[in-house]
């Protein structure tokens, strides 16, 4: 692989994010099992008004150019009135947007044209299951399967980018070659595997183990070779894009070097005997290669009232756009810094060769330990175990 296995932006991201992510509204009309905001049917009466709304997309015009992706989300943004008008006014801003809806009757071709209309050039749906018994049990909404299943057919004939975002819980593990199957039959842009943070209504019990994330990480790089994945909150992949990758180059067997979960040989079978029965090449390259960017680090999160945080999964906010400018929140908040400084992470994080391409899931850490700055409690990896480091060195100077 020539090409570079982490993806920078080229800018500095102590002076603007690559990512923005504003919670329009936590009104939703499902009730996932994991949700980060706890949705609710009804808007919070305290949500960024229209025209504070509009003053937060000025203020994200005002990082200048390359201006960082903004994407609206939820709840569900569709229950915004005025959202095709947001999304009008960041158009004539010159802002890059994208939409996040969820799979409910609102999910329809109207809406997903008028996205495209109104100057949004990408959405993301999440797909739990590979069928509604199993995706509607999570989304706790009969129906919600075959309306996400729709919408996904009718963004990709309407010409929408399109991200497909799975949470992988101890519900759906063993169903993620089939979900990678719909993926390969639909079409996406980006499938990307979410790591539960125990937030919301996310439950530490419904996490898979760190072994069987280690596991789902190598079956997501094999799966790279015939679609493009990544990971959210799981952000020692990077980690083992690098090490496979390296392996890869060695045409060294994966198997002599790591000690994987047995989850990790069923998901990759069955991954690989539906590439058999589809007939599909393996690609060269990796479709996509991991974006460095973590909480507070090229990525913030602003919540329906305007507090802004590091991540939608970590709740402690530097303040709000209704009293400061989210640029001045970003480039000079205390957290934001810290959390941009590979140097202040602890434990094996801090020791770790990968800090700074990784630095593990702040939000999981702050979630688990109370500190946002401790070790990412679910990588199993020992720092400087892996034994070819000149190569991995030479990888790390090239990203």
């Amino acid at each position: 692989m020539s090409r570079k296995l982490i993806r920078q932006p080229k800018y500095d991201l102590n002076d603007r994010p690559f990512m923005i992510i504003w919670e329009t509204t936590h009104a939703c009309d499902l009730a996932c099992r994991h949700c980060r905001a706890e949705a609710i049917a009804e808007h919070d009466p305290l949500i960024l008004k229209f025209e504070e709304a509009k003053q937060l997309l000025e203020q994200v015009e005002s990082f200048g150019k390359p201006r960082p992706i903004f994407i609206f989300t939820g709840g569900d943004p569709f229950k915004r009135d005025d959202l095709f008008d947001l999304l009008s006014y960041g158009k004539e801003l010159g802002l890059m947007m994208a939409v996040s809806p969820s799979g409910t009757p609102l999910l329809t071709e109207e809406n997903l044209r008028r996205i495209k209309t109104h100057g949004g050039k990408a959405i993301s749906l999440s797909i739990d299951g590979s069928t509604s018994e199993r995706h509607d049990d999570f989304r706790q909404v009969p129906g919600s399967f075959e309306l996400t299943t729709n919408g996904w057919k009718m963004a990709r004939e309407i010409g929408l980018k399109l991200q497909l975002n799975t949470t992988v819980t101890r519900y759906n593990l063993e169903d993620l070659p089939n979900i990678f199957s719909l993926v390969l039959k639909y079409g996406a842009m980006t499938w990307s595997a979410f790591f539960l943070v125990p937030v919301g209504r996310g439950k530490a019990e419904d996490e898979v183990s760190p072994a069987e994330y280690e596991a789902v990480m190598h079956f997501l790089y094999d799966c790279s070779k015939y679609i493009s994945a990544k990971t959210t909150e799981g952000h020692h992949y990077k980690r083992v894009v690098l090490q496979r990758a390296i392996l890869d180059e060695k045409g060294l067997n994966m198997e002599d070097y790591f000690d994987l979960h047995p989850i990790y040989f069923q998901l990759r079978d069955k991954m690989l005997a539906i590439v058999g029965e589809m007939g599909l090449p393996q690609r060269e390259h990796i479709f996509r290669t991991p974006m460095h960017i973590n909480a507070g680090n090229g990525f913030v999160f602003i919540s329906r009232r305007g507090d802004v945080f590091p991540s939608g999964f970590m709740p402690l906010s530097v303040g709000n756009v209704r009293q400061k400018s989210l640029v001045e929140l970003y480039q000079e908040a205390p957290l934001f810094n810290d959390l941009r400084d590979a140097t202040k992470l602890e434990g094996i994080c801090g020791q770790c060769e990968f800090s700074q391409i990784c630095g593990g899931s702040r939000s999981r850490a702050y979630a688990m330990t109370g500190n946002p700055l401790a070790a990412e409690p679910f990588c199993i990896y020992k720092p400087g175990s892996f034994p070819f480091q000149k190569e991995l060195e030479a990888k790390l100077q090239n990203t």
